[in-house]
């Protein structure tokens, strides 16, 4: 397959710093690929790399994506799991969205550019984990493929894991939790997914497993998880 990339030439203080990065992305990333860091030189090769790490704590570090509606489940899921883990004596980190949205990123809104700038950096902070032999379970929303292309761009497509959890809006709807439905129907929540702002469900080639929370209970969508985990090998 041959694929297209884009590549920028910027001259600053007379040397010439290229970026390159695949087309289908430059729409999304052009503003952090303009930005020039001056003084600043990564050492990434001195430092002990992850198969030091997993050696130590004998499991490899890879990333759990999970995403879907609001109220669909994710968090509960990513809850149930991480404790199971951890019964087995495996170290994990969860990282939850409205937790990020609490701290990391409260200074980020929901449009479409903040929700990138959200993905971006919730992203990296994974990809440190998952560095560091760290199973990382991440529950995010992630409503657009490509912004789950740009996480799995960033982590690597082979420490990358998606999880699509399954639930009509309708579903969540009569869930409605946190209360978030009955904002959005009267008109306190603007850009809310699903209704203001589109959620695009996972195609065939995303290969990402299922769990639907309408049709199977909490522990049978955890247990599903774990399945597909052993199948992996992880």
């Amino acid at each position: 397959m041959i694929k297209k990339f884009l590549i920028l030439l910027l001259n600053v203080d007379n040397l010439g710093i290229v970026f390159v990065a695949p087309i289908k992305y430059n729409t999304q990333l052009l503003p952090f690929y303009m930005s020039v860091y001056r003084n600043i030189y990564p050492e990434f090769e001195k430092m002990l790399n992850s198969a030091q790490k997993e050696a130590i704590l004998g499991q490899k570090g890879f990333a759990l994506w999970l995403y879907g509606l609001s109220g669909s489940g994710k968090s509960t899921i990513a809850n149930s799991l991480e404790r199971r883990l951890y019964a087995q004596k495996i170290h994990t980190k969860l990282l939850d969205g409205d937790n990020i949205r609490s701290g990391l990123n409260k200074d980020l809104g929901f449009s479409g550019q903040d929700r990138l700038e959200n993905i971006r950096r919730v992203a990296e902070v994974t990809k440190l984990f998952v560095e560091n032999a760290t199973i990382c379970i991440v529950s995010f929303i992630t409503p657009r493929r490509s912004l789950r292309e740009l996480a799995k761009e960033i982590i690597g497509k082979e420490k990358f894991l998606e999880v699509y959890v399954k639930a009509s809006y309708e579903t969540c709807a009569k869930r409605d939790v946190k209360g978030l439905y009955s904002q959005s129907n009267a008109g306190q929540i603007s850009q809310f997914t699903g209704k203001d702002s589109p959620f695009e469900e996972p195609k065939e080639d995303d290969q990402a497993l299922i769990l639907s929370t309408e049709a199977d209970s909490l522990e049978f969508c955890v247990e599903q998880l774990e399945d597909f985990l052993k199948k992996k090998n992880l």
